[in-house]
């Protein structure tokens, strides 16, 4: 599979950091809207040749990091679904924290930090909250777009009665 050169420069540029308007501009120095490079770096994604290209690297750099979308998952999910009494539990109305070497891999990947503070020992946890948000947009759950397909005008009835005022 053979590129032009500025389709791999652009290819690779955009390998960075997922960015088609930037690696377009790169690519292409000549151009500088960012509207004509969106539009183009769009197009070139649509490219077989580069689109086939971007992929292969992908691949490449998936086995060689050995971080795939599974291994993401799983670590979100470790964030999402751990609990505070993974870490902590109260005996006789006493914060007792567990000892580490107790908690599995998947409970201290879910630690942000841990810290002796002025009250005592501190454990921070990754935020749960967008653990699930970013594991809900993954499996498709939410929906951020406005779909306005099929909404009707609103259609006003007059059916109260005329009465006689004269009476």
């Amino acid at each position: 599979m053979e590129l032009a050169e500025k389709q791999k420069v652009f290819a690779d540029e955009y390998l960075i950091d997922l960015n088609a308007t930037r690696a377009y501009k790169v690519a292409y120095p000549r151009v500088k809207k960012d509207e004509v490079a969106a539009v183009n770096g769009s197009k070139l994604l649509r490219n077989t040749k580069v689109a086939a290209y971007i992929a292969e690297r992908m691949q490449e750099r998936q086995k060689r990091t050995e971080v795939t979308q599974d291994r993401v998952v799983r670590e979100l999910a470790a964030i999402a679904f751990a609990r505070a009494t993974d870490y902590a539990e109260v005996i006789g109305g006493a914060v007792h924290i567990k000892d580490t070497s107790e908690l599995d891999d998947e409970q201290v990947r879910a630690i942000a930090g841990i810290k002796e503070g002025a009250n005592g020992i501190e454990i921070k946890l990754n935020d749960k909250e967008k653990a699930l948000e970013l594991l809900g947009r993954h499996l498709g759950m939410w929906n951020d777009k406005l779909d306005v397909k099929g909404v009707e005008g609103v259609v006003i009835v007059d059916d109260i009665p005329k009465t006689d005022n004269t009476g």
